[in-house]
């Protein structure tokens, strides 16, 4: 399988944790089995994410994505929030990335902000490998912020957001099969 659904998949495990991404975590971990453009460490670290996942129920699960994500502005996945804050500069760059979505054909959601990081890896997932790096490379700063923020609150969130950190650079890593 293709690179695409690292990214693809990392949206999904990002984002808030619904019903039916609860149901689908042993199918996900399927096709994490089959993805042949990622290393063994990207691999290991996405199959022990859905396994820690996995060893809460929904309630819990939903709990903790919350406290870590939205009730922690250092932790937010909202890229422009940790560039800008609440500033008035935050809208003009929300616009811009709105308009880079549509101008490129790509459709966003339209009840998230076109900023946050599930939505931006979904459309990531959407593109070359190359291009996603180039992509990425623009929130690199950004993504260390956020990686180094959750690795000191010890969430077990911080290893996804590395995975992302760590694709965020115009060097192709080295793929460990």
């Amino acid at each position: 399988m293709s690179v695409q659904y690292f990214y693809k998949i990392n949206s999904l495990l990002l984002d808030y944790p619904d019903r039916e991404l609860y149901a689908s975590l042993a199918e996900l971990k399927t096709v994490i089995n089959g993805l042949n453009d990622c290393s063994q460490q990207e691999i290991k670290v996405l199959l022990s994410h859905i396994d820690w996942m996995q060893s809460l129920n929904l309630i819990e699960l939903q709990g903790l994505y919350v406290q870590t994500f939205d009730l922690t502005a250092e932790h937010s996945l909202h890229l422009t929030h940790h560039l800008f804050g609440d500033d008035r500069g935050r809208g003009p760059a929300l616009v811009d990335l709105a308009e880079f979505y549509k101008n490129t054909g790509w459709e966003a959601v339209e009840s998230e902000l076109p900023d946050y990081l599930p939505m931006i890896l979904e459309y990531v997932s959407t593109q070359d490998e190359m291009a996603a790096r180039v992509f990425l490379s623009d929130a690199a700063k950004v993504i260390t912020v956020i990686t180094e923020n959750l690795e000191k609150a010890k969430s077990p969130y911080a290893a996804l957001v590395e995975l992302i950190n760590n694709r965020a650079t115009l060097a192709p890593q080295a793929v460990n099969h």
